[in-house]
């Protein structure tokens, strides 16, 4: 029998890397090998330290809640942690009731929707853009203006240019800072307006900081909890997915305006039952150890993109190196005249290399594509070869 689906599915569009898979799988039935550049999730495991944590936890006969509802017993030691770690990063204190531990950020994402908006609310997501924002708006039965990133504007927002309308009508404005996909990162003059812009328009500012540890060449990302009163306007969601290769392990957390927190906690306190304690545990270990940590998974990605944009550049495109992120944005060859989706499907029908389209990530993306740096470096090369052979 089919029941059909709610009328909130047909709102959404094709998921990108559902829709990918698809691609890749027709790709194979014909043959052709196909090799992955597109998807960030980091090919290394999580750091030795972080592992054994999560062995030792679950292993800890003496902690009878083990393996129970992390929600029940949670571990102040991860919330600790993180507020350790904003303090040594970013001088920034976490407030006690500004703090909520996720799993992840693309849970939370969904979950601060249901949390703040109503239906009829809108939410602004900036286009190119992580696709979750539109579908936490679609979920909790609002509505998604695209604020347009433009390589003229440095791919920030352009808050003058959002309608006065939309300023109205909307609940929430999402940031991402370093950028996915187009790597751009923002400086604190930025977040300095994005604040104000929350304050002057009601609107609560998120910034999902889900690559603010993922950069190089000596450049720290700043927070938007740095800027003064930001605690009033403003989240921040941070993620250990991208930065400690922990992408499996959902975890992390949210900080800062307290209602909006609160809001967030009780869909989570609705709906899901937290974390395995011994996920917990590992989560504040690989926090408390950040310091050791990132600077060699950091130096591993560093290497990727030389590796990546030097072949690039030796075919023809003219790409500065990313500071931010685990990706390289380029634009599509000539010949293609700007259609992302022409030079996808040809690269992989020519060459079985996929990557990502930008038109994937709106309109405003297309004409570009976007490598992911969580492939091994024998894989990257070849990849970057044929990606290569279609420029002429």
């Amino acid at each position: 029998m089919d029941f059909g689906q709610s009328d909130r599915l047909d709102k959404l569009p094709p998921y990108l890397f559902a829709d990918l898979r698809r691609k890749m799988a027709a790709a194979r039935d014909k043959g052709i090998e196909v090799i992955r550049v597109d998807i960030g999730d980091p090919d290394r495991p999580a750091p030795a330290p972080v592992v054994a944590e999560l062995q030792r936890a679950a292993d800890d006969a003496t902690d009878p809640d083990r393996h129970r509802y992390g929600c029940d017993r949670p571990v102040a030691d991860l919330p600790a942690a993180a507020r350790d770690f904003y303090k040594r990063r970013f001088d920034v204190d976490l407030a006690e009731d500004g703090l909520v531990t996720t799993m992840g950020s693309k849970d939370a994402i969904v979950k601060m929707c249901l949390g703040l908006m109503s239906p009829g609310d809108v939410g602004i997501a900036p286009q190119p853009g992580y696709p979750t924002y539109n579908i936490g708006h679609v979920f909790a039965g609002g509505s998604t203006y695209y604020a347009p990133l433009r390589a003229e504007n440095d791919f920030l927002v352009d808050f003058d240019a959002i309608p006065a309308e939309v300023r109205r009508d909307a609940k929430v404005l999402w940031l991402n800072y370093p950028n996915n996909p187009t790597t751009a990162t923002a400086p604190m003059e930025f977040f300095a307006r994005a604040v104000q812009f929350g304050r002057d328009n009601n609107i609560l500012i998120a910034h999902d900081a889900a690559y603010i540890t993922n950069t190089y060449d000596g450049y720290q990302a700043p927070s938007i909890l740095q800027i003064d009163g930001a605690e009033e306007v403003a989240v921040e969601l941070f993620s250990l997915s991208k930065a400690f290769n922990m992408t499996g392990w959902r975890a992390g957390f949210v900080a800062g305006n307290a209602s909006a927190v609160t809001a967030l906690n009780t869909v989570k306190e609705n709906i899901d039952n937290g974390s395995l304690r011994a996920v917990q545990f590992a989560a504040a270990k690989a926090l408390n150890a950040a310091e050791d940590i990132l600077p060699e998974l950091n130096a591993i990605y560093q290497r990727r993109r030389d590796l990546v944009v030097d072949g690039l550049n030796a075919a023809g495109w003219l790409l500065e190196r990313p500071v931010g992120t685990i990706y390289v944005w380029a634009p599509v060859p000539g010949k293609y005249d700007g259609d992302s989706g022409a030079f996808v499907a040809d690269l992989l029908d020519k060459t079985g290399v996929m990557v990502t389209p930008g038109r994937g990530y709106g309109e405003a993306a297309e004409g570009y594509f976007r490598i992911s740096l969580t492939y091994p470096e024998a894989v990257l090369t070849k990849a970057v070869e044929r990606i290569a052979s279609l420029q002429g």
